[in-house]
């Protein structure tokens, strides 16, 4: 069942919660990883089994969002639906510079919107769990993401937000 997951046997659903408010912008990312194994051939069984992928990912390419950046303004309301695909590293979802006010997992708030108390700086997910995160940016500038499992930031779990005024 690994080797099925990770060669790709994934992907999100997104459910939104009942009275889920607005937000001025909404991301999706998955993360996953990557085991190589020859080319045109299956997966890297041994990595998989050892748990050394070569990659690991948002949205199916590494360092995409280093390229690419998401973007948002300064003060919008930014919701970011994160997935852990696995098949097996659990992910720690960390915005450089940013602090969560609202953390939803598992079909339930973590950090309410409305508590007015309180931030977290990451979501932590295990394999095949979700949730969203939900912050405002107070100034422009780039805003590192990360898994903050580091090696997996290393292995390309990593981005950009670019936030202008």
């Amino acid at each position: 069942m690994s080797a099925h997951i990770a060669n790709g046997m994934f992907g999100a659903v997104v459910i939104d919660p009942p009275d889920l408010p607005p937000v001025d912008r909404s991301y999706v990312l998955v993360q996953s990883e990557l085991y190589l194994g020859p080319q045109r051939g299956a997966v890297d069984a041994d990595g998989l089994r050892t748990e050394q992928p070569d990659a690991v990912l948002f949205n199916g390419y590494a360092n995409q969002y280093d390229h690419d950046p998401l973007t948002a303004r300064v003060g919008e309301r930014v919701r970011i639906w994160v997935l852990d695909a696995g098949p097996n590293r659990a992910a720690a979802f960390h915005v450089v510079g940013g602090q969560f006010d609202t953390v939803y997992a598992e079909g339930a708030y973590r950090l309410g919107p409305d508590t007015g108390v309180g931030g977290s700086q990451a979501l932590a997910l295990g394999p095949s769990q979700g949730g969203f995160v939900e912050l405002s940016f107070p100034e422009a500038g780039h805003y590192p993401f990360v898994s903050h499992s580091m090696i997996d930031a290393e292995r390309g779990a990593h981005g950009i937000i670019t936030v202008t005024g």
